[in-house]
């Protein structure tokens, strides 16, 4: 049984950003591949995850466009822009050395 975590802060955007550099697509299909990707260690719930992606596109890191879905049902799709891309790399480089500098601290003897 996998046990569900809460997602630290700093990581939700690095997490997003992360699932749309894969696809486009719509919020339950990013809360998905989050899921997936983590092993369903990370829950991204709507009242994090909207906001995030309004968040996003005032910053230009993410277009977005009515479509239909596989179901089809009409739904937001959501599209890392250039931007987004550069954002990702940013906070991949942040997470590593900040994972990095965790473990050292932890591994001291």
């Amino acid at each position: 049984m996998t046990k569900s975590l809460d997602v630290m802060q700093g990581t939700l955007d690095l997490l997003i950003l992360k699932a749309l550099s894969l696809d486009s697509t719509h919020g339950w299909g990013i809360s998905h591949r989050i899921a997936q990707m983590s092993h369903d260690v990370f829950v991204i719930g709507q009242g994090s995850l909207y906001p995030a992606l309004h968040r996003f596109e005032k910053r230009g890191w993410v277009n977005s466009h009515w479509r239909t879905t596989e179901n089809n049902r009409i739904a937001r799709y959501y599209h890392l822009t250039t931007d987004g891309r550069h954002a990702l790399a940013k906070d991949v480089e942040n997470w590593r050395l900040y994972a990095d500098a965790v473990n050292w601290v932890i591994d001291e003897r």
